[in-house]
């Protein structure tokens, strides 16, 4: 496991994967978990099958400091990711009763059998509660099971936010100009070269029905993310370009 903080995440479901519901966590978490210096560096997406979701997890708890997986964990048949993560540690399911009568509170006379599935956790696991719904996520270990809905996941990544080990938060800076990739890519690679400590990425862009590229610098350490920028800068107006550059940001 590397010494300083990782995390992966696993995005569990056929719909993801149909193409009929388009992904919003996946950016969201790579953004929270910047902030707080845990770079997000695998993201796997995968189906609603059992046995892959227990090889995914036993993978990537092993390889990262930490895992989050979000989707299948609502009331329905084919929301099996509590028992598949349960499966993974080895435990059985168990049903935790604070979350029960929460979930009586909030449900009253529509609470039934299909969402008390939802109070099932992993034995030994805790469970993540927000105010976003009365229905838990899961915490065991270094894996954090969150749901699939957005504004859920969301809360439910703030709520466990603060007890993650923090590395040094990931800045970002960014250059802009109106070029192709091509003319300026062996500028790029001598910089990257001599500066392997900042992560250096290209993406083009088209605007006005001009071509144009962003470059960005990402990395922990503020003076060497400058000193790429103006290397960058520097290339751009070699080629009689100017440059657009963007203040430093968390990333």
């Amino acid at each position: 496991m590397p010494s300083e903080p990782t995390a992966a995440l696993i995005v569990i479901g056929n719909e993801i994967l149909s193409g009929r519901t388009q992904d919003a966590n996946i950016q969201f978490l790579a953004t929270g978990l910047g902030k707080l210096g845990i770079p997000l560096r695998e993201v796997r997406v995968i189906p609603d099958i059992e046995d892959e979701i227990v090889a995914a997890v036993n993978t990537l708890r092993a390889a990262h400091t930490y895992v989050f997986t979000t989707g299948g964990i609502g009331p329905t048949h084919d929301d099996i990711t509590a028992a598949a993560v349960a499966k993974a540690f080895g435990v059985p399911l168990k049903r935790h009763q604070p979350s029960v009568d929460k979930m009586k509170k909030f449900y009253s006379a529509r609470l039934n059998e299909a969402r008390l599935k939802m109070a099932d956790l992993p034995d030994g696991a805790e469970p993540i509660e927000t105010r976003a719904t009365s229905a838990p996520g899961i915490r065991i270990e270094n894996v954090f099971v969150l749901a699939g809905v957005p504004s859920i996941a969301r809360a439910m990544f703030d709520s466990v936010a603060p007890s993650l080990a923090h590395g040094p938060p990931v800045l970002s800076r960014f250059v802009e100009a109106h070029l192709g990739e091509g003319d300026i890519a062996d500028a790029l690679t001598t910089i990257q070269n001599e500066h392997p400590d900042v992560d250096l990425g290209s993406y083009p862009f088209f605007r006005g029905k001009r071509i144009g590229l962003s470059v960005v610098a990402k990395g922990t350490d503020e003076k060497n993310i400058d000193v790429v920028v103006e290397k960058v800068a520097a290339a751009i107006r070699s080629l009689n370009h100017e440059p657009s550059i963007d203040q430093q940001t968390d990333d």
